[in-house]
């Protein structure tokens, strides 16, 4: 059973551990102690997306224990990857990534149970290395991969994928480049796309 597999995971030494699927805090726990003493633990979940992750992982546990919890997750989680498979416009699929890593801002507001928090820092590009299902939408919607509408039903935020796609940050983000700064010093939007999947 899945409960005795995972009970049983490393006495057999490994390098890697892979749990299908997290449905319940008993699995949920393995792979954080996994994860704690040094193993690479890799594991799917039904979410959307990272924040509806992180709200599922809370919601295994009883109120009384979810501080500590909230610091053995925050210490532990390395990335969360997202992938929805769109259509292209020659017919085929290609993957919308959204990935979060565990910066240290992402720890310091995973710790804290600032999910939305942990949202607003990938939006606004503070967590290097992230990036939203709106930004990589935008990008393969300005390469011509995949049309405006397949795009909007896709987001989780067609009104910010919509902004994205009426400013310059969309189009040089698609060509690999970095925005310039405008003349009222906001902030640049750079990330990374990831050839990962969930």
């Amino acid at each position: 059973s899945l409960q005795v597999a995972l009970k049983n995971a490393l006495r057999q030494a490994p390098d890697v551990i892979m749990i299908g699927e997290i449905r319940d805090r008993e699995t949920m726990s393995a792979a954080i102690a996994y994860a704690q003493s040094g193993h690479l633990c890799l594991a799917t979940m039904h979410a959307n997306n990272s924040y509806q992750a992180l709200n599922r992982i809370l919601s295994f546990y009883p109120v009384e224990v979810r501080n500590t919890m909230l610091g053995d997750l925050a210490a532990a989680l390395k990335a969360i990857v997202s992938q929805r498979l769109l259509r292209t416009q020659d017919g085929s699929r290609t993957p919308a990534v959204e990935v979060m890593l565990n910066t240290k801002l992402v720890s310091e507001l995973i710790e804290k149970g600032d999910f939305s928090g942990v949202k607003e820092a990938m939006e606004k590009s503070m967590a290097e290395g992230s990036q939203t299902f709106e930004q990589d939408l935008a990008k393969l919607i300005v390469r011509g991969t995949v049309t405006r509408k397949e795009g909007l039903l896709s987001a989780d935020s067609p009104t910010n994928l919509m902004w994205r796609l009426e400013n310059d940050f969309a189009v040089v983000e698609a060509k690999g480049q970095e925005p310039e700064e405008d003349l009222d010093n906001e902030p640049s939007f750079t990330e990374i796309t990831l050839d990962v999947r969930h």
